[in-house]
């Protein structure tokens, strides 16, 4: 028999978000014969970036096509895909979810995987956010091959601001790390700088310079324009759409970049029932990353609906048993 569960349920698995993280475990779900639905708002935070890098066999794709390959994928598989939104989510009392969407609808499921992503909250410099993923970047891995050995700028992150530089010299030798308004770094942090060749620029940033849409550098308070081809800035704060999860009661953890919800190595929440993955439960979540976080949450779902199947087939089982004459 097929490990499947009653049709009480209009999907036995919902994936709440289409990301990376998200269509790679409706893609191991497909596979694993299970009703799903992805709900997905169309928000992808890589949506800015030109390519992606670093996923082996689609270094250099657009983050759009690689979607829309994803979506292509779980199609043949019969995962159905909606967009819109689900704005809440609560247990319906027998171990399932009833989800509301934007646009008034609901739907049930029976296990859910929350894969909504986060929002990177950029530092208030003028300019800045219009350049987000062209010329304004914030992960080397990412970035850093094709831009190597340009002018680099780097907009300190109140607390990372020496770790950042650091980082992207080894790409450049031409750094220049723009305290704006972070402290001065340690006197360890400056022998380290000073090791790499990192040039520090004190005073607060007020704005790039950019001409014939092109970044050419970076304006100072005091007047002053530094010529840069490429600058690096971390979010100055980093928001998780966890909005669902924290409603569902899902742990959360604390890190060094804010909170995140607590998941398991498979992307178990303490949630009964619900997965997470991808850049909601923490930033480092790179599309590779978030592929195989989505996987491993999908086939971790799939074999707890199997086992669920057949205790719930040996209780009736032993039921209808009770009730015979055995004599």
């Amino acid at each position: 028999m097929n490990a499947h569960l009653d049709d009480t349920y209009d999907y036995e698995a919902l994936v709440i978000g289409g990301g990376a993280a998200g269509l790679s475990a409706a893609l191991i779900l497909g596979r694993s014969r299970r009703r799903t639905l992805v709900v997905d708002a169309g928000e992808p935070r890589n949506a800015p970036a030109a390519h992606m890098q670093g996923v082996l066999s689609r270094d250099g794709m657009s983050p759009a096509d690689f979607l829309a390959a994803g979506r292509a994928e779980i199609a043949g598989y019969g995962v159905g895909f909606r967009t819109g939104e689900v704005t809440d989510a609560a247990p319906d009392g027998h171990g399932g979810f009833t989800l509301t969407l934007a646009d008034g609808g609901t739907v049930s499921a029976r296990r859910l995987v929350v894969t909504t992503g986060l929002v990177d909250e950029l530092p208030a410099v003028d300019g800045l956010a219009g350049r987000w993923g062209r010329d304004v970047l914030h992960c080397p891995y990412c970035h850093g091959w094709e831009v190597r050995d340009g002018a680099f700028g780097v907009i300190a992150h109140p607390t990372m601001a020496a770790h950042q530089a650091l980082m992207v010299a080894h790409w450049s030798k031409d750094v220049t790390l723009f305290l704006h308004t972070a402290a001065e770094p340690s006197a360890h942090e400056a022998a380290l700088l000073d090791a790499a060749g990192v040039r520090i620029e004190r005073g607060e940033v007020t704005g790039l310079a950019v001409q014939d849409d092109r970044l050419t550098g970076v304006r100072l308070a005091d007047g002053r324009t530094v010529a840069r081809s490429v600058v690096f800035a971390a979010a100055s704060r980093l928001a998780p759409r966890d909005g669902l999860l924290r409603r569902l009661g899902a742990e959360l953890r604390t890190t060094p970049f804010g909170e995140f919800v607590a998941v398991d190595e498979t992307g178990r929440t303490s949630v009964p029932g619900v997965w997470a993955a991808g850049n909601v439960t923490g930033p480092q979540e790179q599309v590779v990353n978030a592929v195989s976080r989505g996987y491993r949450a999908g086939a971790a779902l799939n074999g707890e609906l199997v086992f669920a199947c057949l205790e719930a087939a040996v209780a009736r089982r032993r039921k209808d048993g009770a009730g015979r004459p055995t004599g």
